[in-house]
């Protein structure tokens, strides 16, 4: 680690004790985490789970029903959602159902407080030791804030999906959900590497090049059509691939007007990210091009990450939207999102 020399040229103390290495490795445990959750989100949302807990309970809903009386009040509020009344109660939910969809919904909220902890506690360790850099605690204040964002969209996207006769969370709400997830996962690996590049004596953060933001706003287009996709089950309008219904392009219904079409119909929002999938394979393919003199390992696994989610896509749709396969689709969508910010950051270290 090279210290930090202020202008008078002595060694500032929050310099000299600063752990660069030990920071990075820890926002990157907590971006597996980050990872984990994504995946149980998609667990959770395949499951139809995501409503079976009808309140926020921050700190008392850690903990599970305890006895068969909390199981059967718990029950009872499932049991007054438009999702019960019109979906699974008339197919014959039963209690030992509801549990199970329950598991998977406080397991996701479980896992949300251990990513908080493992956040929050080895931050103001080292706020307090003087161990954080020059420079990286607002960051740092930021990631934690964009965490407790996180919980409260998470929030949010449950009560939308408990008023009057929904069977669904709103599918807006999802994807904010789901992009503010991607989000904190970019800025907790493009902070471990500026992190580690200052560990080895650069201590000028990387930036964002012209080719990682139009290729990162092409990407963000195709994430956000997924989560739409997905909060609007509308990877179930199409069992074929690359016709829907035996052609290139679906019926849709325009009779609702354009808007309203291009947000929420689910043939068309499915023909479109099935598409748009190409035109994100592209930027990638560019962007990997460009990285590859620099570092070949980057540029390699942005192209095995796009190899594969297309793949998985494909399958998730021929296989009538299969729990793992389709799980997998989400959990690679992070890992895409992970390759890109560590080629982005790779561009922006050579500028």
């Amino acid at each position: 680690m090279v210290a930090q020399v202020n202008i008078r040229g002595a060694v500032s103390h929050s310099d000299s004790v600063s752990r660069p290495i030990a920071l990075a490795n820890w926002l990157f445990f907590v971006a597996g985490l980050v990872l984990i959750m994504v995946a149980v989100g998609g667990i959770t949302r395949l499951t139809e789970s995501g409503l079976s807990i009808t309140e926020w309970k921050p700190v008392t809903g850690a903990l599970p029903p305890l006895s068969e009386a909390d199981w059967l009040a718990e029950f009872a509020l499932y049991q007054n959602t438009g999702e019960y009344r019109n979906v699974t109660g008339p197919a014959g939910m039963d209690l030992a159902a509801f549990k199970f969809i329950y598991f998977w919904e406080w397991f996701h909220r479980l896992l949300g407080r251990i990513i908080g902890l493992a956040f929050a506690l080895p931050l103001a360790w080292y706020w307090i030791k003087g161990a954080i850099p020059s420079g990286y605690k607002p960051r740092l204040t930021a990631l934690l804030a964009l965490g407790g964002l996180q919980g409260a969209f998470g929030w949010f996207m449950v009560r939308s999906g408990l008023s009057g006769e929904m069977t669904d969370v709103s599918h807006f709400w999802l994807s904010i959900h789901l992009l503010t997830a991607f989000i904190t996962l970019g800025g907790l690996i493009w902070t471990a590497l500026d992190l580690r590049q200052l560990a080895a004596g650069n201590v000028r953060p990387a930036r964002v090049t012209g080719t990682a933001a139009w290729v990162g706003a092409v990407l963000f287009v195709q994430l956000l059509l997924g989560a739409w996709v997905a909060g609007l089950n509308a990877g179930l309008a199409s069992d074929s691939w690359p016709l829907m219904q035996g052609r290139l392009m679906p019926e849709v219904s325009w009779g609702r007007g354009v808007v309203y079409t291009f947000l929420h119909d689910p043939f068309w929002l499915h023909f479109v990210h099935r598409w748009w999938a190409f035109a994100a394979v592209a930027a990638l393919v560019v962007m990997a091009i460009r990285i590859k003199p620099i570092d070949r390992r980057g540029a390699i696994a942005i192209h095995a990450a796009y190899g594969v989610q297309v793949l998985l896509g494909i399958a998730t749709v021929i296989t009538g939207v299969s729990l793992w396969i389709a799980v997998a689709h989400q959990l690679v969508g992070a890992l895409l999102v992970a390759a890109f910010v560590r080629g982005a950051h790779l561009l922006g270290r050579k500028g």
